[in-house]
């Protein structure tokens, strides 16, 4: 006589709570989450990645259980990985010019002295991101931070970030070149990297054309679901199309650049791996 075995069926675990962005950020790409919602409803169960997480609004808005999420940018991965520690600001913030950059060249300081990694730095990063103008996050030459005091009449700051540690417990966050990521062939790839266009110092190294190429032949070897997304110039479109993407095109609700101009940007999402 046989045995009959029972077996429970195991539920998937439950998304964490959402939560909103921490910063602000110039170019965040909340606004596709329309767009990108029904090709992640359908692959939610993957983990996902973001090669350029930048502000956290994609990630934020699909709410993933599991996720890998980096940057090239040191200071935004510190200032996340802090959050997922509980980061505490001890310091009174203010939208007032002079305790800003009092408050640049004191972050400047922490990074030419080798303590850019702090919570000290992470509390200063939000205070100069939430204070500085249009949400830029720039640095010149040297890697020092340089966004100008920003214009904004009313700015709400938070000193404690408590719903950040339960929403981050399931995703890991790091700072390194996208290609050195280990992916796993089942990962839904999300990838925002910085806009074809002139200004490419979102941080020290820059992203110029060279990057551009790496990171398309890189997103086209990889065998998951891939989303990218980038400003439609005509040699991104040739780019992806080339390497046989499907184009999707859309328009960017407003572009921030440093002259203020705000007019639409044709953006292009190029599609693998989704049917």
């Amino acid at each position: 006589m046989g045995v009959v075995r029972q077996f429970r069926r195991v539920e998937a675990p439950e998304p964490p709570e959402a939560v909103k962005p921490p910063l602000k950020w110039a170019g965040g790409k909340r606004w596709q989450l329309p767009e990108l919602l029904p090709y992640w409803q359908a692959h939610s169960h993957r983990r996902l990645v973001e090669p350029f997480c930048g502000g956290l609004g994609v990630a934020t808005g699909l709410v993933p259980h599991k996720a890998l999420l980096n940057d090239v940018n040191p200071h935004v991965i510190n200032f996340y990985q802090w959050l997922k520690k509980g980061l505490e600001i001890p310091f009174e913030m203010a939208n007032l010019e002079k305790p800003y950059y009092a408050a640049r060249a004191s972050f400047n300081e922490l990074l030419s002295t080798g303590r850019s990694m702090t919570a000290e730095a992470a509390g200063l990063f939000y205070y100069l991101n939430r204070t500085g103008y249009n949400g830029l996050c720039r640095f010149n030459s040297k890697g020092g931070f340089n966004v100008p005091f920003g214009t904004h009449k009313t700015i709400n700051y938070k000193s404690g970030f408590p719903e950040y540690r339960e929403a981050f417990r399931g995703w890991m966050f790091t700072c390194m070149d996208f290609e050195q990521l280990e992916l796993d062939p089942s990962d839904f790839v999300y990838a925002d990297p910085p806009y074809d266009v002139q200004f490419t110092q979102y941080s020290k190294g820059g992203f110029g054309w060279d990057e551009q190429e790496r990171a398309a032949a890189w997103l086209s070897r990889h065998r998951g679901p891939v989303i990218l997304s980038n400003q439609a110039t005509p040699r991104i479109v040739k780019l992806y199309r080339d390497l046989k993407f499907d184009l999707k095109f859309l328009n960017a609700p407003r572009r921030i650049s440093c002259t203020g101009d705000r007019t639409p940007a044709r953006e292009v999402l190029a599609l693998r791996n989704l049917r």
